[in-house]
């Protein structure tokens, strides 16, 4: 069956990094494009960043500079690494699988604070 297991997150202060994994299984990874979303409390899902099946990438404009989104298609994984995180940066973080069907993980949780 499908999977995307999200790992990573964790208890990290300002300014301090992380490097989010998103595991794949059970699609054809490589001709899906894959993205980041997060979910503070009391907010709504938003999108942080995306990479093409070609590889291209973009992010959200607040992270920008600070996030960067890459994948590996023969190990089925896509990475997020958050460099210079921020106590706005708290949040729930997800990956999706977009492509004929839509799939997404479990999240992980990413908190941001000293």
């Amino acid at each position: 069956q499908v999977q995307l297991v999200e790992s990573g997150g964790g208890l990290v202060q300002p300014g301090g990094s992380l490097r989010l994994s998103c595991a794949a299984s059970g699609f054809s990874f490589s001709t899906y494009a894959m993205l980041w979303y997060r979910q503070a409390p009391g907010k709504e899902r938003e999108w942080v960043a995306g990479i093409s099946t070609g590889g291209n990438t973009n992010v959200k404009d607040s992270v920008k500079g600070r996030f960067t989104i890459s994948r590996d298609n023969a190990k089925n994984t896509v990475y997020l690494q958050m460099d210079s995180l921020k106590p706005e940066d708290t949040a729930v973080y997800y990956c999706k699988a977009s492509g004929p069907y839509t799939y997404w993980g479990q999240g992980t949780q990413v908190t941001v604070s000293s």
